[in-house]
Parts: C-alpha cells; structure tokens; sequence
C-alpha cells in the first residue's frame, strides 16, 4: 500500500508515547518511582505531546480531515473509531495523573487510581490502534497472527527506552530499567522477524482463482482492466522492489532493535556521562529505525485488489 508519512508517523509517535504513558501509569499505581515534578514534567510533556502529535498527523490521510470527529459515532462497528473513542477518553486521567505528580506532588490514593486507568487506556488505545490493521481481510499479512503482538510489543519496547533516558537524566537511574529495554528491544526484533516470515511464505495470500471464485485452473490476465493510473492503483497497488526491501529490513533490523540493544547493555558498563549519552542514542536510533520499519509495513502489504491488475 501507498506509504503515507502521515500514518507512518501517527503508529510511530503514538506507539512510542502510549508505551511511556503505560509505564508512568504503572509507576503512579505501584508506587515505583517518586513523584519527581521534573521528572514527571518532561515524561507526560512528551508522552502526551507525542501521542497528541501522532493523533493530530493522522487526520492529514483523510480526504476531509473537518469531518474527522464523525469518526467517533461508528465505535459499535469500526476500529478506528473505537481507537478515536478510547484515545480521547484515556486524556483524562493521563491529565489528571500529571497534574498530581507535577503540580501536587503526590502518590498513592486517587493517583494510584489515576495510574492505573491511563496505564489501561494506553493499552487499549494499542489494542484498537493494531486492530484497525489486522481486521483487514484483504490484506492477509496484516489479518494474521503478528500485527496485534507487533503493536503491543513495539509501543512497550519504545516507551520503555524513553522512560530509561529519562531516569538517567533526573532520576533514579536504574539499571533494571535499563537491562529490561534491552531485553525488549531483542523482543521486537523477533517479532518482526517473525512477521516477515509469516508475509514472506505466502499464509493466507489468496490466488488470483480464490480471488475470482472461478475454482481450479489456470487464469490469465488478456487486458489491463484500465489504461492509466487510478485511484486503486496508486493507494493498493504500491510496489517496492525487492533489493531495496532488504536493505530496508537491515537498516530497520539494525536502527530499531540491535543498536538500541547494545546501547543500552554498554550504557550499563559505563560511568554516568557516557551512560546518560548512550542512553539518549538509543532513543534516537530506535525512533529512527521504527520510521523505517513503518515505512515498510505499509510499503510491503498486499492487498487482494492488485490481483485484478496481474500484480
């Protein structure tokens, strides 16, 4: 499919401001970190800031972007709305959980309250986020088994290595925050292998005769169903070539996943200075490489559609 910067920067920024919001959310319910004001401060300013960024960029992919709040009403039947629904509702008390960690300066009580909503609106804002995707029969590597656990997974793998530069920069810096990220950023990278070999074997990928219904047999195309471009074409019909596609999977493997990795098991070897710089590396990398991996996971779908054109 087409790949829209808009979109790919919407599952990008959210992901990674909804895993933040997830884990402040835990802290403030558990009690696990000190209601710090300029810790929580910079934490809800760019989790809430990249997840409204993210929200904000995603009305850019509609043909009407004024008529984006009737989205809301369909939340019985559509996905997006049920993530528009869920996003807006989870402000509440992601806000009300910053205002009484920056400005009050409290804990536990209506806080740990607080927490624990928004840690489960973040989730389910994920939830709804994948489900947009992976409801999508015509397109068979989005409607399996890996783009739900794909979401979750990269949303906390991200969020996690944001919330360990953030410790190293106000603290407390923890090492099990720091080991953990690492260990989730080998996570998503199995993830994502795993979803490509899904995509790569062909499961589910319908032939041109089931597309058809015409049963066994050998089709074969005569004549293009159209003689120029349109809208299908250019929005289903977007091809990537091979060699760069697997450049872009090594560029994506290496920013998103490895690198991150190494940075952050170094980051535990090291003196403060260079921890608190291989930290903020790791951020950089994995957002960067998390561009690409998007980038690729609209770039590479098929959809049924293109079938009709011999593609």
């Amino acid at each position: 499919m087409h790949p829209a910067f808009s979109v790919i920067f919407f599952t990008t920024a959210s992901g990674a401001g909804y895993g933040l919001l997830f884990l402040l959310g835990l802290a403030a319910a558990f009690g696990l970190l000190p209601p710090d004001p300029w810790l929580g401060l910079v934490g809800f300013g760019l989790s809430l800031g990249l997840i409204s960024a993210g929200l904000l960029s995603s009305t850019a992919h509609l043909g009407r972007p004024e008529r984006a709040w009737r989205a809301f009403s369909q939340w019985r039947s559509s996905w997006l709305s049920r993530e528009g629904v869920s996003s807006v509702a989870t402000y509440v008390p992601a806000v009300a959980l910053a205002f009484g960690w920056v400005i009050l300066q409290q804990s536990g009580g209506w806080m740990a309250l607080a927490g624990a909503l928004a840690a489960i609106g973040a989730v389910a804002t994920v939830i709804m986020t994948a489900m947009i995707y992976a409801s999508l029969k015509p397109i068979a590597e989005w409607h399996g088994p890996w783009t739900l656990p794909a979401y979750l997974v990269f949303a906390a793998m991200t969020g996690l290595t944001l919330l360990n530069a953030l410790l190293v920069i106000f603290g407390p810096a923890s090492r099990l925050v720091a080991a953990l990220a690492a260990v989730l950023a080998l996570s998503g990278w199995a993830v994502k292998r795993g979803y490509w070999a899904y995509r790569d074997s062909g499961s589910g990928q319908p032939t041109a005769n089931q597309a058809l219904g015409l049963g066994e047999g050998q089709i074969r195309q005569v004549q293009s169903p159209h003689s120029e471009q349109n809208y299908l074409l250019k929005e289903m019909g977007y091809r990537v070539a091979r060699k760069h596609a697997a450049r872009l999977r090594l560029i994506a493997q290496l920013l998103a996943f490895v690198l991150p990795a190494v940075c952050l098991v170094l980051s535990l070897l090291v003196p403060g200075p260079l921890a608190l710089i291989l930290a903020l590396a790791a951020v950089s990398l994995q957002l960067a490489g998390m561009l690409v991996e998007r980038w690729l996971f609209f770039a590479e779908a098929r959809h049924t559609v293109t079938l009709y054109y011999g593609m």
